[in-house]
């Protein structure tokens, strides 16, 4: 499952429709920017789980992170907590600016979309990616509960679906997987 179908699957396509109202930018614009960070967004995450206490820390972040908000709450996305949040979320799943930096100025290579919107798109996409995990894995609480699903309880089931040759969601869950 990539991260589009993860955020529609969690209820936040009027979310990511918020975002880009928020940048001046129409659905389609929207769905593609998206579709362009999405990989970098989720390669950093399954980097961040790969280490020691990775997995634990996700869960501990989906747990008390209230990042569904984004999700149920559609004009929170584009709130200055929810971009100062999102900058934190980065933080930890870039390490450095720089990286955000590169991964903006490759999406707008990509897209066309102005590298600067991007760099602000960046925080509120990656709250609605802990949202849409928040959401789909029980808050975090669906993390660990083995149930013969590699520590990943009943989230497995629906994330882990297959290889679809991207790098997505699916691709980060099997990883994580692995230290269970």
């Amino acid at each position: 499952m990539d991260l589009l179908s993860m955020l529609a699957s969690a209820g936040g396509d009027k979310s990511v429709a918020a975002v880009g109202k928020q940048l001046g930018l129409g659905g389609a614009d929207t769905d593609n920017l998206l579709k362009s960070v999405a990989p970098a967004l989720l390669r950093g995450l399954q980097k961040q789980t790969s280490g020691d206490g990775g997995v634990s820390a996700l869960k501990r972040a989906l747990e008390t992170g209230n990042h569904q908000r984004y999700i149920e709450d559609p004009t929170s996305v584009v709130s200055a907590e929810a971009i100062q949040d999102g900058n934190g979320i980065l933080g930890h799943i870039f390490g450095s600016k720089d990286v955000s930096r590169n991964v903006a100025a490759n999406a707008a290579a990509e897209t066309g979309i102005d590298a600067g919107l991007i760099k602000k798109a960046l925080p509120m996409l990656a709250g609605l990616a802990m949202g849409a995990l928040n959401k789909n894995s029980g808050g975090g609480r669906e993390l660990g509960d083995d149930g013969g699903s590699g520590g990943l309880g009943p989230l497995a089931g629906a994330l882990l679906a297959g290889d679809d040759g991207k790098v997505g969601v699916d691709d980060v869950l099997n990883l994580a997987k692995k230290f269970f």
